[in-house]
């Protein structure tokens, strides 16, 4: 009677016994909700050099006395995309493991390794099976902190890629949500002015002589704003600086402002005597600001054959 209760007493002793290294590696993670808390004899067994299964471990230091600003920033990345590789299907799910290794529970291993700085995330492929490589991968910081990058560059050596999705943005979406009534009460405000047919209309003529002085022009082929030397006017009709399309726009702007002068305002003057002035006036600054931009023509050109007065 007394051997078979105590052969019923070291049952569980012996299943633990023959419980394999794959096996123990299943329940540490099931036990972290997908990721695994390493110290230097748990990081042997998941590195173990006859292995047919890969792991993810991402070695950091988070103790206060380490000052690892970088490692607490990136540890709830890591964490999240180990949560979500926990809810894939267990046949993909128990053929790579999530792990973490901190620098006060490894020190022999980060030793070993020869690493001297934290955080790194290091993927180690099965040395068994179909998939087996020799290659380690790791994991470059350049793609960022956030664990959408590092799922995406983790799923390449994951059976089936990573199930991560980001979570709702409540801070982002709440201040989308909270900008709708101060657009609605400026909209009311500014209304009256979206609809006002001169504003649309000084907005086109605008539009027009910035385009028609050469804007496009400086932006597509990245000119300077002004020369080497100091001077503003680039030579050849195939060069412009930046700071000649402001003239140039300046100089088109007074001759269409002269034109509309004579030919809507004037009209509209009730007394002969100030008619004339601004006919006389109009006429005068379209004439000059013409020879104007007829010289800067000739500068650019010296060829150019043509000149008034100037």
């Amino acid at each position: 009677m007394l051997w078979p209760l105590l052969a019923l007493l070291l049952l569980p002793f012996s299943l633990a016994v023959k419980q394999s290294a794959h096996e123990q590696l299943v329940e540490l993670a099931a036990a972290g909700n997908g990721l695994i808390k390493l110290n230097e004899k748990t990081f042997d067994l998941l590195t173990s050099p006859k292995r047919d299964w890969s792991a993810s471990v991402h070695f950091t230091a988070l103790s206060p006395q380490r000052r690892c600003a970088p490692c607490k920033e990136f540890d709830p990345s890591f964490t999240a995309v180990a949560r979500a590789w926990a809810t894939a299907p267990k046949e993909q799910r128990d053929q790579h493991f999530f792990a973490t290794l901190d620098f006060d529970d490894g020190f022999a291993v980060f030793q070993k390794l020869g690493m001297n700085s934290a955080p790194a995330v290091h993927v180690y492929s099965p040395t068994e099976g179909p998939n087996a490589s020799a290659k380690r991968f790791t994991y470059d910081f350049q793609h960022g902190f956030e664990p959408g990058p590092l799922a995406e560059q983790l799923s390449v050596h994951t059976p089936i890629p990573i199930p991560y999705k980001p979570p709702f943005d409540w801070s982002r979406w709440g201040s989308i949500a909270s900008l709708v009534p101060i657009v609605t009460l400026v909209f009311r405000f500014i209304k009256p002015v979206l609809q006002s047919r001169w504003v649309w209309a000084a907005g086109t003529v605008l539009t027009s002589l910035i385009m028609t002085s050469g804007y496009m022009f400086t932006r597509i082929r990245g000119v300077p704003y002004v020369g080497p030397n100091g001077s503003w006017i680039a030579q050849g009709y195939q060069n412009q600086f930046g700071q000649e399309v402001q003239v140039v726009a300046m100089v088109y702007g007074v001759l269409a402002a002269s034109f509309l002068m004579l030919i809507v305002v004037t009209p509209r003057q009730m007394s002969a005597g100030r008619q004339r002035t601004q006919v006389y006036l109009w006429t005068a600054v379209n004439f000059i600001v013409f020879n104007i931009l007829v010289s800067l023509f000739r500068v650019k050109n010296p060829g150019y054959p043509f000149k008034l007065f100037l």
